[in-house]
C-alpha cells in the first residue's frame, strides 16, 4: 500500500494511503535514510509504502520514497540532533512578529538559507500587524522593503482581525506549504483564520520570556478547503543550519550569488581578501549589513541563539 504522511507523533505516523483511509503506522526495527541522520527517518509529506499488521487496525511502514525536497533543522542545545520538518514543499513561509516575541534578522536570515540549500521558495509573513505602532510599521516598511528587494516575497496580516488573508489563501491555493516560525508569533492563530475547520489550540505568550508556549507539539498536514495543504510545524526556539559548507554558503545569499564570480579570487570567503566585490557592495549598501553579519554568523558557526 501506498500513502502520503500527514501527522508524525515522532514513534507514530498517521499515513493517508491511496484508498482515502488513513491507518496509524510505526517503523520496525532500525529505518535509516541514506546519507541523513535525524532524530526522525520519516517526515510529513513524505510518500511511503506500508503493510498492514495481522490485527488491521495499524501498518508497518516498510519503504520511504525518494523526496523532492525536504526542510531540515539542528537543534542547537547540546545534543545537536537534527530533525526534517517538512518533505516535498511546494514553497515555504516563515511566519515573523517584530514583538511579542520579537523575531531577529538572524533568525529569518537562517531560515532563508537553509530554504535556499534545499531548493525551496521562501516567503515571509509578519503576522499582528494588529498591533504595530507607528514606529512598527516604519520598521516592518523598512524589513519587508530590504527582503523584496533580494527577492523574497512579504506579506503583512493580522491573524486576529482577518486583514490581507485573502491574499495569503491565493497564495497557498493547490500547493503544499511549510509553516514555520518562532513559538508566539500567531501561527496556530493564522492557520485556523485560514481554515477554520483546522481548530488548532492556540496559546498565549508567556510574560517571563516573552516567548511563546508550544502550542504545536508534532507536525500535521492540514488540507485547505479552498485547495492545497499546510504542514504546521512545532514552533522553533532556535534554527540551526544543516549540512551547508563553508565555502558553499554565498551561494544560498541571492544577494551575494549574483556578484560571486566578480571576486578576485575564486575562493573567496568574503572576509578580507582583497579584491572582494561582496565586502565592496556591504561597504557600498548594495548589500545589507545584517544579511552580511548574518553571512559570518553562519560561517563562523556562531549561530546558536535566535
Amino acid at each position: 500500500m501506498r500513502g502520503l504522511v500527514t501527522k508524525s507523533t515522532g514513534s507514530w505516523y498517521l499515513v493517508l494511503g491511496e484508498d482515502g483511509k488513513r491507518v496509524e503506522c510505526r517503523i520496525k526495527g532500525k529505518f535509516r535514510t541514506k546519507g541523513i541522520k535525524t532524530t526522525n527517518p520519516v517526515a510529513v509529506g513524505d510518500w511511503v509504502t506500508y503493510e498492514m499488521e495481522p490485527d488491521q487496525h495499524s501498518a508497518v511502514i516498510t519503504h520511504l520514497e525518494p523526496r523532492r525536497n525536504y526542510i531540515i533543522r539542528r537543534s542547537v542545545n547540546l545534543s545537536k540532533q537534527t530533525q526534517i520538518i517538512g518533505a516535498n514543499l511546494d514553497q515555504a513561509i516563515l511566519v515573523v512578529t517584530l514583538a511579542s516575541p520579537p523575531t531577529s534578522l538572524g533568525f529569518i536570515d537562517r531560515f532563508l538559507v537553509t530554504a535556499e540549500a534545499y531548493d525551496i521558495p521562501a516567503i515571509l509573513v509578519f503576522n499582528k500587524l494588529d498591533l504595530f505602532s507607528d514606529e512598527g510599521l516604519q520598521i516592518l516598511q523598512e524589513y519587508s522593503g530590504m527582503y523584496e528587494r533580494i527577492g523574497y516575497p512579504c506579506y503583512s496580516v493580522s491573524a486576529q482581525d482577518g486583514t490581507h488573508l485573502e491574499q495569503l489563501r491565493a497564495l497557498l491555493k493547490d500547493k503544499t506549504t511549510l509553516v514555520s516560525g518562532h513559538s508566539g508569533v500567531g501561527k496556530s492563530t493564522l492557520i485556523n483564520a485560514l481554515e477554520p475547520s483546522a481548530a488548532l489550540k492556540t496559546g498565549e505568550i508567556s510574560d517571563w520570556s516573552d516567548k511563546g508556549k508550544h502550542t504545536t507539539t508534532f507536525a500535521e498536514m492540514i488540507d485547505l478547503s479552498f485547495g492545497g495543504k499546510l504542514i504546521d510545524t512545532p514552533g522553533i526556539r532556535e534554527l540551526g543550519v544543516v549540512d551547508i559548507e563553508k565555502g558553499e554558503l554565498s551561494h544560498f545569499f541571492p544577494e551575494m550569488r549574483a556578484r560571486l564570480n566578480q571576486c578576485r579570487f575564486h575562493n573567496c570567503r568574503h572576509m578580507n581578501e582583497p579584491g572582494c566585490v561582496i565586502v565592496e557592495a556591504v561597504q557600498n549598501g548594495s548589500i545589507e549589513p545584517s544579511r552580511y553579519e548574518s553571512y559570518l554568523s553562519i560561517y563562523n558557526n556562531q549561530d546558536n541563539r535566535n
